[in-house]
């Protein structure tokens, strides 16, 4: 993916064969189915960068495949499987790819920047299911099962969204992060034209598919609008987000518009957002919440670390051009000014703190830290402009990125990022702000662009012993 330069941002203006796995092979099964007052930023990276039970050959180890199936190995050396789907446990990383019938149009990947709107996501389900989520081109934002087979489970849901932002799932259902249309009022902006006022919201569903509660995480109302001093809105700006949950609670890190009265006019700023709602839908205090942590802000990431009862959060940011902790600004890793700061996903390190990996120049850097700067650097050899880590089973991680129409990935444990095996293929098309998902029983998915414009494409990474 080349990186195209950003547009300046001027505040308040918008310019069946079963065969055994062989140690380290790596293999694959396919189945059908105005103002300037925080400072323009220099390298602005964004606006254009132009569960269900297993079956019977399931339990024995087997990955289901239809009739039109093509397979070319689908159970571990040892025959030993894992979790509620049976999932077989390799000695090396065995892909596993699906494709899924929408039966409606999905959104495409376009310039992929990071204004620009994501397809789909993924979250895993705690009987070993999932749930995947797309993006239509009509307006909604569609919500389907999927069985152990990766394969829609009955009919999809939809809701009303212009912008998916991620899913997530616990045993009673789960939440999706979704924009909607909002309304900039009748304010004036010190410079520049109008732009969409839109909000950011948590829809929670049941195991059904079917909403329980909405509730807006942005703080727009019918007497405070986009335009609006004190207002937080979803404008054209960077502003996608990530879910996490706590176990009771879930919470929303995402790119946020701030709306500043200078006079007799408004200045709009774009930082992040933090937001925690209970399991009713109310928003809760504390828990980590904030008004705005960095700015400005992209590529915002956030994991619950139960070691220490807190949500963690990173962002990549170009005050001093780095990557960054929120609220208040701790450094992680310092970048450069020079348009490709990238920052990745959080995953939790052995014993205590965290990695991230994060690009600049096209490289990849997994970085080590807890509360304050980095205490570790792994220079990976991943040459990609936006990588993506995910935990992969118990102490170990995952980095992923694009290699031309497809993926390579790479385990790394997670205490001193020492490489697991050799580098292997992921047969889906990588897209720079999607995210591979956890599962419980130490595989990982990732949904993406399928084969046409009704369907995604599940790549799942069986668990490793």
């Amino acid at each position: 993916m080349e990186f195209r330069a950003r547009r300046r941002l001027i505040v308040g203006v918008v310019a069946g064969t079963v065969a055994a796995v062989a140690l380290a092979a790596t293999l694959y099964v396919t189945t059908g189915s105005g103002g300037g007052i925080d400072g323009e930023r220099p390298q602005v990276q964004a606006a254009e960068q132009a569960g269900l039970p297993a079956d019977g050959a399931q339990g024995a180890g087997l990955t289901s495949a239809g009739p039109s199936a093509s397979v070319s190995a689908s159970v571990s050396a040892s025959g030993q499987t894992a979790g509620a789907c049976s999932r077989p446990v390799g000695a090396a990383p065995v892909v596993k790819v699906t494709d899924v019938a929408t039966g409606v149009k999905v959104t495409g990947y376009g310039r992929e920047g990071d204004t620009d709107p994501l397809p789909m996501a993924i979250a895993a389900a705690p009987g070993g299911g999932s749930w995947l989520a797309w993006l239509g081109t009509d307006g909604r934002v569609y919500l389907g099962r999927l069985g152990c087979d990766d394969k829609l489970v009955g009919s999809p849901t939809s809701f009303t969204g212009i912008d998916l932002q991620d899913v997530a799932a616990d045993a009673n259902g789960g939440v999706l992060l979704l924009t909607r249309k909002g309304n900039c009022g009748g304010g004036t902006l010190c410079g520049g034209s109008s732009s969409p006022c839109n909000t950011m919201h948590m829809i929670r569903f049941d195991n059904s598919g079917k909403q329980v509660w909405e509730r807006q995480v942005t703080n727009l109302t019918g007497d405070r609008t986009g335009y609006d001093d004190g207002a937080r809105f979803i404008w054209w700006y960077q502003h996608h987000g990530r879910l996490a949950y706590d176990g009771t609670n879930y919470a929303a890190y995402f790119g946020v518009a701030i709306t500043v009265k200078n006079g007799a006019c408004v200045d709009i700023h774009e930082g992040d957002r933090m937001q925690v709602v209970g399991p009713s839908g109310s928003l809760v205090s504390g828990r980590g919440s904030f008004e705005v942590g960095c700015s400005h802000s992209w590529t915002t990431r956030i994991a619950w670390d139960p070691r220490v009862s807190r949500f963690a959060m990173v962002c990549a940011t170009d005050n001093s051009c780095r990557i960054a902790q929120p609220n208040p600004y701790r450094t992680v890793a310092a970048g450069t000014c020079d348009g490709t700061l990238f920052g990745g996903d959080l995953v939790l390190a052995a014993s205590k703190g965290y990695w991230t990996a994060w690009s600049q120049g096209g490289k990849a850097r997994l970085e080590r830290f807890n509360t304050g700067a980095s205490e570790s650097t792994v220079t990976t050899p991943a040459k990609t402009a936006h990588p993506h880590l995910v935990a992969y089973g118990s102490g170990r991680m995952l980095l992923a990125w694009e290699s031309g129409s497809s993926m390579t990935a790479q385990v790394y444990d997670t205490g001193a990022a020492r490489a697991v095996g050799g580098t292997f293929t992921v047969d889906a098309k990588d897209h720079a702000y999607q995210a591979f998902k956890a599962y419980p029983d130490g595989s990982v998915a990732y949904a993406a662009a399928g084969a046409n414009a009704t369907t995604i494409r599940i790549a799942r990474v069986q668990p490793m012993a």
